[in-house]
């Protein structure tokens, strides 16, 4: 049963709640309410993560002279 974590009151609300709040206020869903419990703290590890990752990206395409010149749409073929 997933679980989400509200921002505006900080506590954690189940699917089945008929009282759960919209999604303008959740984080999730999670898998467990601990996970759910922990949704600040996991959102700050996933963004450091991907963060590192755009970091690494970055320094490789700035080590291949050709990488600004790359263009990923297909219509510039």
């Amino acid at each position: 049963m997933p679980f989400w974590f509200n921002t505006r009151t900080s506590q954690v609300e189940s699917h089945d709640d008929p009282a759960r709040a919209r999604s303008g206020d959740l984080m999730g869903p999670y898998d467990t309410e601990d996970d759910a419990a922990r949704a600040y703290e996991i959102a700050a590890q996933r963004t450091a993560q991907w963060d590192e990752e755009e970091r690494a990206e970055q320094e490789w395409r700035s080590g291949d002279p050709q990488a600004s010149d790359w263009d990923n749409n297909p219509l510039n073929d």
